[in-house]
């Protein structure tokens, strides 16, 4: 006894090889959803409609017995977020024949002429948000989404709105492929939701190398806490910045003032670098940066804000620190692993009375940073931040947590 399963498109009967349509024609039992039996109209064998799935594999167990040819339609292809993988928890694999058909996935690709070997497949269809947000925050660089009638394209573009994502997306819907009425088009956050989609339908996300400036209303963005996405951010690591309230509580506990010279260690993208030159444009800030990446994009991001009081630095601290002028304010936000070094230098130069601020994401380098600050006697304060964002989740929100982060603030002693 043979239970072939056959994948089917949008486009039917017509859609199939000669030799799988006559395995269907000499099937005595054919089992499928409506819309796949209605393909076959003319079949004169028995039919199972594929609602309840628990009944359907009880009524394929017991006619494996008495029926030779057992055909069950499924779309597109079966090991591929399919039936197939229920079909071989539940029968005798070697009972089991897969007749694939081209998937959703591979037509979509196809169809927006991208290619999609690296591309994260993801099925939301009946599933939790989980994966398909550790994805974006991750900042997968194609991403293909199977949906259902409540993980939609517009409860998607809710999503990628809510997560303030540092690289942008491209939004590409893919409708009833392979049909008659097929649809593909390009689509912009704001106008998915004001848009009526198929049923059927695929979402492609393609990370853009660069924001457009033009959506991101530069005139319009706060003066204080600007928003993750509108700093360009690293093509492999777009997750890979002091996010926005870590941000805004290290400027705090700066204590910053007009005037003033600010070090910026392990600068990144320069994103705490530009909210300090942005509030005060009399001090001036050194960004420094040990990767040429990091320095391209800090003075990219510079010249998108319009900030011209940063001064960007590509070396490796502490080496490159004594070429530095004194500052009154430190952050540290990354030390290369020269965290030991970079605090022994920084603090001999830090002005009397100065600040100096740490944002330490391991338990490893706050005890070193802590042993430091004992040795020296400085006063110092921590603050650890545990923080959760508002995600939208359908038509529902959740909160997704943020990293860890200690915040070690430290005041030089005038006299030690």
């Amino acid at each position: 006894m043979t239970v072939h399963v056959i994948g089917i498109g949008l486009d039917g009967a017509s859609g199939l090889r000669e030799e799988v349509r006559q395995i269907i024609a000499q099937a005595t039992v054919l089992v499928g959803s409506d819309r796949h039996l209605n393909y076959f109209p003319d079949y004169c064998g028995d039919r199972i409609v594929l609602k309840d799935i628990k009944a359907t594999m009880r009524g394929i167990r017991d006619r494996l017995e008495t029926d030779n040819v057992i055909v069950v339609l499924v779309t597109g292809d079966p090991l591929f977020f399919g039936l197939g993988r229920l079909l071989l928890a539940e029968l005798p694999k070697e009972q089991l024949t897969f007749h694939p058909h081209l998937s959703a996935i591979q037509l979509a690709f196809n169809r927006i002429k991208v290619p999609w070997q690296d591309a994260r497949v993801i099925s939301i269809h009946g599933r939790c948000w989980e994966q398909l947000t550790q994805t974006l925050q991750q900042g997968a660089e194609k991403i293909a989404i199977l949906t259902d009638d409540t993980h939609n394209p517009e409860a998607i573009a809710r999503l990628l709105k809510s997560l303030d994502l540092a690289a942008t997306y491209q939004f590409w819907i893919c409708e009833n492929l392979g049909g008659m009425d097929e649809k593909v088009g390009c689509w912009s956050l704001t106008t998915v939701p004001q848009q009526r989609f198929a049923p059927l339908n695929v979402v492609v996300l393609l990370r853009q190398t660069d924001s457009s400036e033009a959506e991101m209303n530069f005139p319009n963005l706060p003066l204080l806490g600007l928003p993750d996405s509108s700093f360009l951010s690293y093509s492999d690591r777009p997750g890979l910045i002091t996010k926005r309230e870590i941000r805004l509580l290290v400027l705090g506990e700066l204590a910053l003032k007009p005037g003033q010279i600010i070090w910026d260690i392990g600068a990144g993208t320069g994103s705490v670098a530009i909210e300090i030159a942005r509030l005060f444009p009399t001090s001036t800030v050194y960004a420094i940066e040990k990767t040429a990446a990091g320095i391209s994009l800090i003075e990219q991001n510079c010249q998108r804000f319009g900030v011209t009081n940063v001064v960007s630095i590509h070396g490796t601290a502490p080496e490159i620190l004594y070429h530095l002028t004194p500052p009154d304010r430190i952050f540290i936000g990354g030390s290369g692993g020269n965290l030991k070094e970079i605090l022994g230098f920084a603090g001999a130069q830090l002005h009397p009375q100065g600040v100096l601020v740490l944002a330490l994401a391991t338990l490893e380098h706050l005890t070193l940073a802590m042993q430091w600050v004992e040795e020296k006697g400085w006063e110092h304060n921590l603050l650890q931040a545990q923080l959760l964002r508002s995600v939208a989740v359908g038509s529902l929100t959740r909160f997704s947590p943020l990293n860890p982060v200690t915040i070690l603030s430290i005041k030089k002693r005038l006299f030690v």
